[in-house]
């Protein structure tokens, strides 16, 4: 009988990504990922260091897997922390929690196995944080079942800009990409096991510079775009997290020459003020950020943009934070996550004394996202009439009920007679309703509900 593994993931895509290669991993050496936190034999708390309180909501987690089982009871879960707190606070960790059995940084999971092995044989405090010469995607086993009709693929890990207020380079590394022939034969065996959409992920994917196929120059993200649509069954392709600097003319292009590549694109910003974008070392001006949405708008004229905000970053005024509504007023977006300033240990802008208070930080926060709330319902309400393509990718909440995404990553919800029939299937929709993170609609080949008549599109009404 196999053992269980239980994988709590904290934050970004590629912590999902991650979760599922530490899951097929550990398969190969029998254990079965479950979804039941009391039956797993190992027990993995697979951590993210960018959102606020990241390490309170781990030591919080960590508490309540402390049991008096743990003090050398046979049926006590082995307690793995992996991911980027490990990485930066390993021995913290240790030190805060010495129940924990292994902690293993984020581009050391490939010796998991081993690592619990020698947990299983009694040993404590296993802690792996090294930045090793290999890499993991060499070790690691082919991708199990089970990832559904979409898809995720790290193509690019780490990061070389050192913003003032991220911890990324810290706990991934430098910028490190695979070689397009790995991340395609990684594609491929996506696709025969079901997906039919791969969103491309990298700390820092448009940076990607892998090596090309059979040698010779280096392909860019773009080049490496155009490849994945010519493969059989591949209908979606997106890619997440951008930097601006990073945005090449051949990318560009491709948002407008290749029909698979979504118009939908996450390219985070941080701040609309000069001054502030400086301080952060982003080096680039919000100047250069319109310019970039206008030739991005100018390839792809239905492009839905979506951005990060930090609030409240070191020295910010008021003056700072206008220009920042400014910029949102200017550009306009589809979704966008915007948070308050909060110090990472080890960062330069943790160190700086102008620290903003975090009264103004709270006010301009819902000042913010009262803007940038509105923008996305009204980039909903849009679409109320309209006949969307959506990927149904899982089930909803309630009876009969489907979900999926449009292209630009709205959620959509259907009721139809056999939902799992439409599992992985792109079919078009009517939206009928929109709301203020969701549309519900119907299926555009499907019979009306009531007596042959459609309902009228309405916009506004409680979340589906």
């Amino acid at each position: 009988m196999a053992k269980r593994l239980f994988i709590k993931s904290y934050g970004c895509q590629m912590n999902v990504y991650d979760a599922g290669r530490m899951a097929d991993v550990m398969a190969v050496h029998g254990y079965a990922r479950t979804d039941c936190a009391d039956e797993a034999r190992v027990t993995v708390l697979n951590t993210c260091h960018i959102r606020e309180k990241a390490a309170e909501k781990l030591f919080s987690d960590l508490g309540r897997l402390r049991r008096p089982a743990r003090n050398g009871g046979e049926n006590a879960p082995i307690v793995v922390v992996a991911g980027c707190v490990a990485q930066a606070e390993g021995a913290e960790i240790m030190r805060r929690a010495p129940w924990v059995d292994v902690v293993v940084g984020p581009q050391t999971y490939h010796r998991l196995p081993e690592l619990v092995r020698r947990a299983e044989a009694g040993e404590r405090g296993l802690l792996d944080i090294d930045f090793p010469l290999e890499s993991k995607f060499d070790r690691l086993p082919e991708e199990g079942a089970g990832q559904g009709p979409a898809a995720f693929l790290t193509i690019q890990e780490g990061c070389d800009k050192f913003c003032s207020f991220c911890v990324v380079p810290y706990t991934r590394g430098a910028e490190h990409s695979r070689p397009a022939a790995a991340v395609l034969v990684e594609a491929r065996r996506l696709i025969e096991r079901g997906a039919r959409e791969i969103t491309l992920l990298g700390q820092n994917v448009n940076a990607y510079h892998g090596e090309a196929p059979g040698g010779g120059a280096e392909w860019g993200l773009g080049r490496l775009i155009r490849a994945l649509a010519d493969l059989p069954g591949l209908a979606r392709i997106r890619y997440t997290t951008s930097h601006p600097r990073d945005m090449g003319g051949d990318l560009i292009a491709a948002h407008g020459e290749v029909p698979a590549l979504m118009p939908c694109l996450h390219l985070p910003v941080q701040s609309g003020s000069d001054r502030v974008l400086a301080a952060m070392g982003r080096r680039h001006t919000a100047a250069d950020y319109v310019d970039l949405v206008a030739r991005l708008r100018a390839a792809r004229p239905d492009l839905a943009l979506s951005s990060d905000f930090i609030v409240g970053h070191p020295g910010e005024d008021e003056t700072d934070f206008e220009a920042t509504m400014a910029l949102v007023r200017t550009v306009g977006f589809a979704q966008a996550y915007s948070f308050k300033y909060s110090p990472r240990p080890g960062t330069p802008a943790s160190a700086a004394e102008d620290q903003v208070g975090d009264a103004a930080k709270a006010d301009r926060l819902a000042r913010l996202q009262d803007l940038l709330n509105a923008q996305q319902r009204e980039f909903n309400r849009l679409t109320v009439g309209r006949t969307v393509p959506v990927l149904f990718d899982r089930r909803g909440r309630k009876p009969r009920q489907l979900a999926g995404r449009t292209p630009a990553m709205q959620a959509v919800h259907v009721t139809c007679e056999d939902p799992d029939s439409l599992m992985g299937e792109i079919r078009d929709v009517v939206v009928t309703e929109a709301y203020a993170n969701s549309l519900r609609g119907e299926l555009a080949d499907a019979p009306p509900p009531f007596a042959g008549a459609r309902r009228a599109p309405r916009a506004g009404r409680a979340a589906a």
